[in-house]
């Protein structure tokens, strides 16, 4: 319970942090309405002129959009913070702060990971989840039990693999300090808004098997639009785990090439 205990202690200091400053939230809800308008009428434009994109039609392409911004939201709340304060311009790893987290006596990992939450991130997670539900609605068949067990493991899946793909990236700084690589994610990741299928076939391969763009958006998507099985959701889960474990690895052999920038 004390891992719990501290996420708890970590969001409990958050939200003090932010809701501090009134403006913030109206500066987040006003980002929070552009992103889910822009996804959603570069939908409707493109569903105006065609009837299905690659297989897709417009509720599982909404669908995926929903999902996108979902997985966005969790990345926004707790994931993206805590990994910028370590590795972001002018942070710790360029300050030589990143000394007084490694004396911290808890898991370095685990503290990089939660110790910064970004409440108004709740607000594209509530966005998302509407997006998902207009997008259930207007699907003609009923959606099983058994697809929301699907759906909800390939979330998960998509979840643990942006954590470690954004982990993976934040450990090069280690190696390469002078190269912000979860920049180049980021312009990368902006890709996960449509499906894989419409991609050239050697695009389908970056965003499948190096950048796995796929497992985050699409493979969630199809799950919810019964288009995948529970086996691919298991494999996506499967896959999520080996990356998580192979980004932890990076990261802790990151650290050992460590070297203060105070020193």
């Amino acid at each position: 319970m004390y891992p719990l205990n501290l996420i708890k202690s970590f969001i409990r200091v958050s939200i003090q942090q932010d809701v501090s400053y009134r403006a913030n939230f109206w500066i987040n809800l006003l980002h929070s309405l552009l992103n889910l308008t822009v996804a959603i009428l570069a939908v409707m434009i493109l569903f105006g002129q065609i009837k299905t994109l690659n297989g897709w039609d417009l509720s599982a392409t909404l669908g995926l959009v929903g999902v996108y911004l979902t997985v966005s939201a969790f990345r926004g709340l707790f994931i993206g913070p805590s990994l910028e304060a370590l590795v972001g311009l002018g942070q710790e790893i360029w300050s030589g702060q990143f000394d007084f987290t490694l004396l911290r006596p808890l898991n370095t990992q685990f503290l990089v990971t939660f110790r910064i939450w970004r409440p108004y991130a709740l607000l594209d997670l509530l966005l998302g989840i509407v997006v998902i539900t207009y997008a259930v609605a207007l699907n003609p068949l009923v959606i099983h039990w058994l697809q929301w067990i699907h759906f909800f493991i390939a979330m998960i899946a998509a979840v643990v693999t942006l954590y470690a793909i954004l982990l993976a990236f934040s450990a090069l700084v280690f190696w390469s300090p002078g190269f912000l690589f979860t920049w180049v994610f980021d312009s990368i990741f902006q890709l996960a808004r449509y499906p894989i299928s419409i991609y050239p076939p050697v695009i389908k391969v970056l965003l499948t098997w190096i950048i796995p763009i796929a497992v985050i958006t699409t493979i969630p998507a199809q799950a919810l639009s019964g288009q995948s099985s529970l086996s691919a959701a298991l494999i996506a889960l499967g896959f999520a785990a080996i990356l998580f474990l192979f980004a932890s690895w990076i990261f802790q052999k990151g650290i050992k090439r460590y070297h203060s920038a105070s020193s």
